[in-house]
């Protein structure tokens, strides 16, 4: 394409870490990309702990100047109400939060959540100044019925139905089949998709959106095959899962550009 994007990589905690497992993780992690001297912007680092961490994370980000981004995990479609439950955007805004992770396949098979409420959550987080991490993504059944690609474009158009041109929106691809499953996509099919997906951006918001928009790729990324996804050119970072627990792991994701060659 063209554009220079600043690869995102992004660690998706889910119900993992309790508040003083995430201090002590975001330390140790912060430790270990200092000392390879991999904190010098080329990558954006973001992790998504759960609720009951956030206010803990961002105070040890600022009080110890920690060049990493953080992001909620959910949000409401309300910004505020009777909603037993529920987190608000303005809640978020308000810890400093910079991304919220919306529509993300587990929410959407266990929490029923439709193309319709996902796009109502991408316009809370918009109303508060908050990035949308947009996940779509197809199931094993999907993928044979419909072929490769159907679902989240469809998923994706409906998410940016209302979305205006100049927002400032992430989207991920999870193959849902591949997630948990320790087999990924091959590097040509993520390619494929996020490229499908990078023109739903162009249609929907216009061809500059298009350009600036990060396309990540989530499932089973590891370090070991990381790289081979960030060859690709409109896989612009990663949303990562389980290997974003361990310190090591996830240090080495974020550190791809080493295998890669750039």
């Amino acid at each position: 394409m063209g554009a220079v994007r600043t690869p995102l990589i992004a660690g998706n905690w889910k119900m993992n870490l309790d508040h003083l497992q995430a201090v002590a993780f975001v330390q140790k992690l912060h430790w270990t990309l200092k000392d390879a001297k991999h904190e010098d912007g080329s990558v954006e680092v973001a992790v998504f702990p759960p609720f009951t961490d956030l206010r803990t994370v961002q105070t040890l980000l600022d009080a110890d100047k920690i060049p990493f981004a953080l992001g909620a995990q959910d949000l409401s479609p309300k910004d505020s109400g009777a909603y037993t439950g529920d987190i608000s955007g303005v809640f978020l805004a308000k810890l400093d939060a910079r991304y919220v992770i919306i529509g993300h396949s587990e929410r959407r098979e266990y929490h029923h959540e439709t193309d319709e409420v996902v796009a109502s959550k991408v316009q809370a987080a918009l109303r508060h100044g908050l990035v949308p991490v947009i996940c779509v993504g197809e199931t094993a059944e999907d993928l044979e019925k419909y072929g490769a690609s159907a679902v989240p474009v469809g998923q994706l158009k409906t998410a940016l139905a209302d979305v205006p041109a100049d927002a400032d929106i992430v989207v991920a691809y999870e193959p849902v089949w591949a997630i948990g499953s320790g087999q990924a996509a091959t590097p040509d099919q993520a390619q494929d998709v996020c490229a499908k997906l990078r023109a739903v951006v162009a249609e929907s918001l216009s061809a500059d959106a298009a350009e600036r928009t990060r396309v990540l790729y989530g499932g089973s990324v590891k370090a070991a095959n990381i790289a081979s996804f960030m060859r690709e050119p409109d896989v612009d970072g990663a949303l990562v899962g389980g290997a974003s627990l361990v310190v090591d792991e996830f240090a080495a994701i974020i550190r791809y550009q080493k295998h890669v060659g750039v």
